[in-house]
């Protein structure tokens, strides 16, 4: 697989990661399989998508545990990155950006991910009764004590930039600029994809005119984009869909363009040895976003980890790039 490098520390990873999320968190728990989940990181660690990307808060606690029985074993094929600063509670999840915290939660994670340093230490979301430069220098520590090697920052949550008609990004580009100034920042992890693309406008450029790397959140749109998925079909209360704006029945059926355009992409570039899908199309897209930018899509699966991994070969041509350009826009209940 291609490799790319991200941050000024030179990090260097597959093209494609693993988002390990799936596995333990957030979607449909009853299809949740320990013993599958870990074929798949083993199957992703040998296509060459060595960055696994995982938090703290999946489980809580069990999606580094699962993790930790693949990186006992194989360690030095890895790119560990996972995140702190958010607690789970019975219905609810709190921000605790305390540095107190952070260096008790790191060692935690070290011990559940069964290593002996971080590969990228993420800030889930700053807390905000901490300031972010606080929270930043306690994590800053830990790269001085060698138990992280960078650090990276997640975005600010989407909706709060919708409610308040500011572009979206910009609270996450003022806590950038912040925490710049303490230490570098190497990574910074959102959405990006093409039904969501507004990383685009800002933060993107944001993190290429300074060597940033940008590790692209759900660039399959929560599995919309692989157009594996049927409206009205429904979802289990457990996963996050069932809540999303974008997966009622009916923004579904409105959706379905978009998949049908990536679609007729897949069909000219697929022949009689290799079907191409429009999972890999999408994957293909923000590949093509910039040599910065790494695409972390989530799956529990070794079939979907292994066409994932297969969209680090494909190349989306000038003509591709305008038709996906050229493609209604997403449309969602806020809308």
């Amino acid at each position: 697989m291609e490799r790319r490098t991200i941050g000024a520390a030179a990090l260097d990873v597959g093209a494609v990661g693993l988002g390990c999320m799936p596995m333990s968190w957030a979607y449909t728990g009853s299809r949740q399989r320990g013993e599958e989940s870990l074929r798949a990181v083993h199957t992703a660690l040998d296509l060459g998508s060595s960055l696994l990307d995982t938090a703290d808060m999946y489980g809580p606690f069990t999606n580094e545990l699962l993790l930790g029985r693949v990186l006992r074993e194989r360690r030095y094929e890895a790119f560990v990155s996972t995140k702190v600063g958010l607690l789970v509670g019975e219905q609810h999840i709190v921000a605790n950006g305390r540095p107190g915290y952070v260096k008790r939660a790191c060692d935690a994670s070290l011990r559940r991910l069964q290593t002996d340093v971080i590969d990228l230490y993420q800030l889930h979301r700053a807390d905000p009764e901490v300031p972010v430069e606080e929270t930043w220098g306690a994590m800053a520590e830990l790269v001085a004590a060698g138990k992280v090697r960078s650090l990276g920052l997640c975005a600010v949550g989407a909706r709060s930039g919708r409610r308040s008609g500011a572009r979206l990004h910009d609270g996450t580009i003022r806590q950038l600029e912040r925490v710049q100034q303490v230490f570098p920042v190497s990574a910074v992890e959102a959405e990006l994809s093409v039904w969501s693309t507004e990383a685009l406008d800002a933060l993107l450029p944001w993190c290429a005119v300074r060597g940033v790397g940008f590790l692209a959140a759900m660039p399959l749109g929560n599995g919309f984009l692989t157009g594996t998925l049927t409206p009205g079909e429904g979802f289990e209360p457990d996963d996050v869909r069932a809540r999303h704006p974008r997966f009622t029945a009916e923004m579904m059926a409105a959706n379905q363009p978009v998949v049908a355009g990536l679609r007729r992409i897949a069909r000219r570039h697929g022949d009689h040895e290799r079907a191409v899908t429009p999972a890999q199309v999408a994957l293909a897209w923000v590949l093509a976003q910039g040599p910065h930018v790494v695409p972390v899509p989530g799956a529990k699966r070794e079939r979907w980890v292994t066409e994932n991994a297969g969209a680090a070969g494909l190349r989306l041509t000038p003509e591709d790039l305008a038709e996906v350009a050229g493609l209604p826009g997403a449309r969602g209940s806020w809308d």
